[in-house]
């Protein structure tokens, strides 16, 4: 399977039923909804290195073709775990760090709001913290997919590791299509396009 046009898509979150609601766990749902448009039926358990893991061709390329196979994978570990099973998924189809993707909550983002970007600083998220020791750089992409900040003075830890709102549930679909329109956007049209629609997009919606 490896290839030119093969890419690596992670989607962060923590494993297990507990956890599956959570705000922290917005990036592996977005992997779901990546791998119900892909028809992919189930994710495979690796238990070496610890990760649920697929392929799927994502988008339609040029001449109505499928879009080129990605690989998408979510961690069993947990969230500050992550970067070990990145790491050997990437070794394992020689993918370098630029052919990465990363999906994730973001605190710095109000909801709904969906950034892209190669590389930059991690914004206190265990997980990309643990990514980017493990691969040993930073300049891998990022889909940031925002999730608010803590009302009050409420502990941004417990903030993430808790259910989305009543009024953001209603709408999570929605923006859970959001955010996997831009990963396959970026996948068949680069990072630089796909800010232009997505960035403006949301600016133009009123978000910051």
């Amino acid at each position: 399977m490896v290839g030119t046009d093969l890419r690596l898509v992670v989607g962060l979150g923590n494993p297990g039923e507990k956890y599956a609601g959570n705000r922290h766990n917005l990036g592996a749902m977005v992997l779901d909804r990546l791998a119900e448009r892909g028809g992919l039926a189930r994710f495979t358990l690796s238990p070496r290195p610890q990760v649920l893991i697929g392929s799927v061709r994502l988008g339609t390329g040029p001449g109505g073709a499928p879009g080129p196979l990605t690989i998408l994978a979510k961690p069993t570990t947990y969230m500050n775990l992550s970067g070990g099973p990145v790491r050997a998924v990437a070794a394992r189809f020689e993918l370098p760090p630029d052919r990465i993707v990363v999906v994730h909550d973001d605190l710095d983002l109000s909801f709904g709001t969906v950034r892209l970007k190669m590389g930059g600083g991690e914004g206190g998220h265990n997980g990309l913290k643990d990514i980017s020791r493990s691969l040993g750089t930073k300049d891998y992409l990022r889909v940031r997919c925002g999730i608010g900040r803590p009302p009050g003075r409420m502990d941004a830890a417990d903030y993430v590791l808790r259910d989305f709102a009543p009024a953001q549930r209603a709408a999570l679909s929605t923006e859970l299509d959001r955010a996997a329109d831009a990963v396959e956007q970026l996948i068949l049209q680069g990072l630089t396009a796909t800010q232009l629609t997505v960035h403006t997009r949301d600016r133009e919606e009123g978000d910051s």
